[in-house]
């Protein structure tokens, strides 16, 4: 199971988290330090896994951004991969070539996918093709109702 999941920039600056585990805000902040702490400092030839407390870190650098997921200790790594791998695909596909300004800008739509794939720390939706037409349905909907909103 998941723990959560993180977006960190090159700089250290946290562009998405996600806790799929009950977990205080100071909490989270000091785990999110000390994990990119971890992340940040590797080398960028070595392996993709760390063992941390009881739990196994799973990261992948794509462009100027790592996405980082907590799994626990009895978990596949290569699934957890292939997991964070599955998202930037959605993420490609919908924003069409992803950047870190894309997440910026549009952090909700970010979470929306995250939330399409990821349900309770586990896997839910591996069809990239479901994935974005629960996006582009949202999105309908989101249009249609600022199209009802007076004034416009």
């Amino acid at each position: 199971m998941i723990q959560y999941m993180l977006l960190i920039s090159r700089q250290g600056k946290t562009r998405l988290k996600k806790w799929f585990v009950p977990c205080l805000e100071r909490d989270q902040f000091r785990t999110i330090k000390e994990v990119t702490h971890l992340v940040l400092n590797r080398p960028p030839k070595v392996c993709n896994f760390l063992e941390w407390r009881d739990y196994k870190i799973c990261y992948k650098r794509y462009a100027s951004l790592f996405f980082i997921t907590c799994i626990e200790a009895d978990d596949n790594e290569l699934l957890a991969l292939e997991s964070i791998h599955h998202f930037v695909e959605c993420l490609d596909r919908y924003f069409g070539n992803v950047c870190e300004l894309d997440l910026i800008f549009n952090f909700h739509k970010a979470y929306y996918i995250l939330d399409e794939i990821v349900i309770s720390g586990e896997l839910q939706e591996t069809s990239k093709r479901a994935v974005l037409h629960h996006i582009a349905e949202q999105d309908a909907m989101m249009q249609e109702g600022d199209q009802k909103k007076p004034g416009r």
